[in-house]
């Protein structure tokens, strides 16, 4: 039986699939098909989170998405000190999700 993922892996994923008993067929991606299939990827991980329930679940995923984030920054040539100095600019200007706010809609005013 054939199974068609088409997405990014990681890398002892093949080895883990041998080992099951199956044979993958796979491809190493140039720089801008990786780029694209890591943000890809976040979002496949993201839909993933949404359905997570357990506190294991969920910290998996957190893992998983950190992961991804983590390869976009070295791709993108970005470093920690970068990210972390941009999220306080925009938590000072557009604030942060401490008051856990939730919008349901606005109105023009007149």
């Amino acid at each position: 039986m054939k199974k068609v993922y088409n997405k990014l892996i990681r890398d002892r994923i093949p080895e883990i699939i041998i080992a099951a008993g199956e044979a993958p067929k796979i491809r190493k991606l140039g720089k801008e098909e990786f780029r694209f299939e890591l943000k890809r990827k976040v979002l496949e991980e993201a839909k993933e989170m949404e359905r997570a329930e357990s506190k294991k679940d969920i910290l998996n995923e957190i893992v998983d998405i950190q992961e991804l984030l983590d390869w976009l920054a070295k791709e993108f040539k970005m470093n920690r000190q970068q990210i972390k100095k941009l999220q306080t600019e925009k938590n000072k200007k557009r604030g942060s999700f401490k008051k856990q706010l939730f919008l349901i809609e606005t109105k023009t005013r007149k």
